[in-house]
């Protein structure tokens, strides 16, 4: 730390990190709310001899420097207030404590990281319900009871999906979902052992059924209810989360999104359906170069379809499932893909951007995945996604730990769409004449058809939410308004638009 470093801390002024107290003689009481507030989030730097004016909107005249008069002796008595039981637990080092010149005064720096995921929550006075402390623009703030019993959910070593719930067996099971899953895993896996036993053995074998050999209780884990379980079954036991996902791309009018899957009893609701329905939909649009594997076969994946799944996959095994009105959320705008899910990052941003470490809160979930060929389990899942976008023009990926809602977000930026066909009645009307219409579906497949053009009847049709025979009703009287045209063969051929804007 320097003098340099610390001018530049007062001129961002990122108050979520950058705490300034007075403190000319003595260590301030209110330090000890900010250690246990900045090791709770994401670490911050703590300087004392340095006035803040709150009334100051201008950043460059809010904080004065006035130093402090006995620095060693501050930094004497705040070492041994940190080592005795103000706090439960002291994660600084030597260094992490000094003095520094600033313009003639001298400044006491503290830098606080963020404490490790199994030390936290860090909290005052032996108090973890009322002494616990986090951070934001504000200032600090005593964390809920909920915020504590996340932390401590987190700080534990096995995850969090390994759980017994209680009173929950194999008649909560969907068996259909089981099922789906067993046969991608064999695909995956043929000569597998797991193959060959029961269903309750083989979730057992996957750790989503368990027992208490203490007590002799045995039931579903949290993993198996989550993944495999009836939809009624996961909301009677954990009715504070819920999974949803939005279409907001390609949007025609007033529409707000022309896709959604949320809990409207058409589907099982658990985390493998919701992944088995949605990874397709959220994949849809992107590039699909066409090139040809040996023995002519078409490979139409790419490293971004890859990094999208990663990105699906990523936000399941991390999601806080037991948290209070927690929403997984993937939508899909025309410009990027957002992923949503509850719960803070573990690891801070910079290490997740690193790779190497994987600490997943549902680290059976996370196995049940890669088991059937989804997700990275040795912590190359976040630098396989900034991979993947390097090779594009599209944009950094952004991955943002939410304070404000305890809530993660990871944004994948996208090609935008090519410009929308003109509302197609406006371009017919200048180029053809008045009498010829289309209806609002018709104009949709223009769109779509616009954006690809070797898009199947089938493809169209589940983009829409309408039957086979709908799309291909509509497209015969496109053909026969001369508005659209197919070139080729139905299988090698593709779609042009005679009239386009």
């Amino acid at each position: 730390m320097d003098e340099k470093t610390i001018k530049e801390a007062l001129r961002k002024g990122e108050r979520v990190t950058l705490e300034c107290k007075k403190a000319k003689a003595e260590v301030p009481k209110s330090v000890w709310a900010t250690y246990s507030a900045f090791a709770n989030t994401i670490g911050g730097l703590i300087l004392l001899g340095v006035n803040e004016d709150m009334q100051e909107k201008d950043i460059q005249k809010r904080y004065q420097i006035i130093g402090v008069d006995e620095p060693m002796k501050i930094i004497t008595d705040f070492w041994n207030t940190l080592n005795s039981d103000k706090v439960n637990e002291n994660i600084l080092l030597d260094n992490d404590v000094e003095v520094v010149n600033v313009d003639g005064a001298q400044i006491v720096c503290i830098r606080v990281p963020q404490a490790d995921w199994r030390a936290k929550p860090i909290y005052l006075n032996g108090n973890v319900y009322k002494g616990t402390y986090r951070r934001n623009n504000e200032g600090d703030y005593h964390c809920t009871e909920a915020q504590v019993k996340a932390m401590i959910r987190d700080s534990n070593v096995d995850g969090n999906d390994s759980i017994l719930i209680e009173y929950y067996g194999m008649d909560d099971i969907d068996p259909d979902s089981l099922h789906q899953y067993r046969t991608e895993f064999r695909q995956e896996n043929s000569t597998h052992v797991w193959n060959r036993v029961d269903d309750k053995t083989f979730l057992r074998n996957l750790g989503g059924y368990t027992e208490d050999r203490q007590t002799g209780r045995e039931g579903l884990t949290l993993a198996g209810l989550m993944m495999f379980g009836k939809g009624l079954a996961i909301r009677d036991r954990f009715s504070n989360f819920r999974m949803d996902y939005l279409d907001m791309s390609h949007l025609v009018g007033d529409e707000r999104y022309h896709d959604r899957l949320t809990y409207d009893g058409l589907w099982e609701n658990n985390l493998y359906q919701f992944f088995r329905i949605v990874s397709p939909k959220v994949q849809f649009d992107l590039p699909r170069p066409f090139k040809l594997e040996k023995g002519g076969k078409r490979n139409d994946d790419t490293p971004q379809h890859e990094a999208v799944r990663e990105a699906f996959t990523n936000s399941i095994i991390h999601c806080d499932l037991m948290m209070d009105a927690g929403i997984l959320r993937i939508e899909k705008h025309d410009d990027r893909l957002c992923f949503r899910n509850p719960g803070l990052l573990k690891l801070p941003v910079e290490a997740i951007y690193r790779g190497g470490n994987s600490k997943a809160r549902n680290p059976k979930i996370q196995n049940m995945l890669r088991m059937i060929g989804f997700g990275e389990n040795v912590g190359s899942g976040f630098p396989k996604i900034i991979a993947a976008w390097k090779e594009t023009n599209w944009g950094d990926p952004q991955l943002m730990n939410k304070l404000d809602v305890d809530e993660v977000e990871l944004v994948l930026p996208v090609p935008s769409p090519k410009p929308a066909v003109k509302t197609v009645n406006e371009t017919v009307n200048e180029t053809v004449n008045e009498t010829v219409k289309i209806s609002g579906a018709q104009e949709k497949i223009l769109q779509i058809l616009h954006n690809n053009e070797d898009i199947t009847y089938e493809e169209i049709a589940e983009k829409m939410g309408i039957s086979r025979a709908t799309v291909g009703r509509h497209i015969s009287i496109l053909k026969k308004k001369g508005i659209l045209k197919r070139i080729g063969e139905d299988k090698n051929g593709h779609w042009i638009i005679v009239v386009r804007g």
